[in-house]
């Protein structure tokens, strides 16, 4: 039992089984021994997953092209002289090599979008804010650093003018775990508990689950109807995480004028519910190798579980979003690809090493199918 494992133990041991989403959140987020604190190496050929930024620079080059399309077509973009001042908002920057990657494009590549252009970084840990301003000490007078988006709205309160984003964050958000009894024909809320020297599933107490779920002990997602609860097989398991919904809509209202698009694993609503996915989408993984051991050695693993785009495409648009897209990865950045090719593109040239990244980012072996873009746009 390594100690944050004790003190998950010891909050069991004092309040009863706790939460699925209490397990996630201090596995990856426990200020002194999360995962996510414990150190910036966790991505790449070192580390536990590789993500689109571990590839090379080319994945922030592109969208440093695409974010300058969308700056120049912002209301004053093209004005040579221009006096409004546009945003570049990154929740979840980890180290900083994405920002790094973005900013040293648009110093190359389009200085006169960069000198109009502030990177505000939406980052909650301390411990990551220092990795960031370590990585990003180059660009010191461009980045700024917020802990929320209440925090960007009351230093912006007219809200951000340009590109708000993120890139395989969403899907670290914790879930709830939510598993039907199919004899009782009655949803019930998975839990944590402690036994036999190790963590253990269990079921949580009705009592403690509703208070956790006031508007009603069920899984909000439109898919699952009475009719299909009928055919559903005992202890089907699927998850719900109101985080990312509310995160979604935070950053929808803080954007006035724009673009709100997330990099990450998900699906949509007709895709999380099928035969073969009876233990829902949370994996953990370590060592580039995945596994259903979810509660095993917390701290020392990634957990993560598929984004519902459904749900966060909803949100967007109650919020007044307009929806763009949902794309593959491959396609999204193989049409700002080919717009780099154009004569007048000013991006660089395609070399050898460029052409390998890409390949890497959009093969559906590799990264291209894995992840999807949600793009929404407020006018």
């Amino acid at each position: 039992m390594n100690t944050l494992g004790e003190l998950i133990r010891s909050e069991i041991a004092g309040r009863g089984p706790i939460g699925f989403d209490r397990f996630m959140e201090l596995a990856l987020y426990h200020p002194e021994h999360g995962y996510y604190e414990r150190g910036a190496d966790r991505v790449g050929k070192r580390g536990d997953f590789y993500t689109s930024v571990s590839i090379g620079s080319l994945f922030g080059e592109l969208l440093g092209f695409q974010f300058a399309e969308w700056l120049e077509a912002e209301p004053g973009g093209r004005a040579a002289n221009g006096t409004e001042r546009l945003q570049l908002v990154e929740a979840g920057a980890h180290d900083g090599r994405l920002a790094q990657d973005i900013l040293g494009w648009l110093r190359d590549w389009r200085p006169e979008i960069l000198e109009r252009t502030e990177y505000w970084i939406i980052e909650p840990s301390a411990r990551r804010r220092e990795w960031q301003r370590g990585t990003l000490v180059g660009f010191a007078p461009k980045v700024r650093w917020f802990v929320d988006w209440p925090e960007v709205l009351a230093t912006a309160p007219d809200g951000v003018n340009g590109v708000a984003f993120s890139n395989e964050l969403l899907d670290a958000f914790p879930v709830r775990r939510f598993g039907w009894d199919a004899t009782a024909r009655q949803w019930f809320e998975w839990g944590v508990a402690y036994a036999e020297s190790r963590f253990v599933w269990t079921k949580l107490p009705f009592a403690v689950a509703t208070a956790a779920n006031p508007h009603g002990f069920r899984p909000h997602l439109e898919i699952i109807t009475p009719a299909l609860e009928t055919v559903l097989p005992d202890h089907y398991t699927v998850e719900i995480c109101p985080a990312t919904e509310a995160w979604w809509r935070s950053a929808a209202g803080a954007l006035a004028c724009g673009h709100l698009l997330t990099f990450d694993y998900g699906l949509i609503a007709e895709e999380l519910i099928i035969p073969e996915r009876t233990q829902g989408t949370l994996r953990a993984y370590r060592e580039h190798h995945g596994s259903d051991d979810i509660l095993a050695s917390p701290g020392d693993q990634d957990l993560t579980a598929h984004v519902n785009f459904a749900a966060l495409q909803g949100v967007g648009e109650a919020a007044g979003l307009k929806t763009e897209g949902l794309f593959a990865q491959s396609g999204f950045l193989a049409g700002i690809a080919g717009r780099t090719m154009r004569p007048d593109a000013r991006f660089g040239e395609w070399t050898q090493a460029r052409a390998r990244q890409f390949q890497t980012l959009t093969h559906p072996e590799h990264l291209g199918r894995t992840f999807r873009v949600l793009s929404q746009r407020r006018r």
